[in-house]
């Protein structure tokens, strides 16, 4: 059985926001390399944005059809609730900390406060599941893919050096 619900406020806007990006999306990866073949570098990137085309048209479609329930104002939702606004707010500090504190600080100070915010499950817990998280993200992209992060204040390479010298020897 389909039971219909009404729509919470901002659907409408964030279905046309994700439609829009997605047709961006779409003609980018098209400026590639055109459709010249399957093989071709943007056809991945083609069949996804337009995977994401057809959703949001979806999307787009049922909002135009299912009619608002909400008959007060006080049956409504907010748009943004303030746990959303201090999140958006700790994005945009580590977003401007990322360069001056490096990337291991700034990470652990966003994973840190948002684990606090969100999750809420005692700052030991959240120290160890941060702690974790960092060690497994630095591993798999700063070891294993060598993606170059920000390095800022904690002197990376030469804490890597001596890790280096430690279990490979110097030679």
């Amino acid at each position: 059985m389909h039971t219909t619900r009404s729509k919470r406020p901002g659907e409408d806007i964030f279905g046309l926001a994700t439609l829009a990006v997605s047709i961006v999306l779409l003609w980018q990866s098209y400026e590639i390399s055109g459709f010249s073949a399957l093989s071709s570098p943007g056809s991945f990137p083609m069949a996804c944005s337009a995977v994401m085309v057809l959703g949001s048209l979806l999307v787009v479609r049922d909002n135009v059809r299912r009619n608002r329930q909400a008959t007060t104002t006080g049956d409504r939702m907010p748009i943004i609730t303030l746990t959303g606004v201090i999140f958006m707010a700790l994005i945009l500090a580590y977003a401007l900390l990322l360069e001056p504190l490096g990337f291991l600080l700034s990470s652990f100070l966003f994973l840190m406060a948002g684990m606090m915010l969100l999750y809420r499950g005692g700052v030991v817990k959240t120290l160890g599941i941060v702690l974790l998280a960092l060690a497994i993200i630095y591993v798999v992209f700063r070891l294993i893919f060598q993606v170059i992060l920000p390095e800022g204040v904690i002197p990376e390479r030469q804490i890597m050096a001596a890790l280096g010298n430690l279990f490979g020897g110097a030679r």
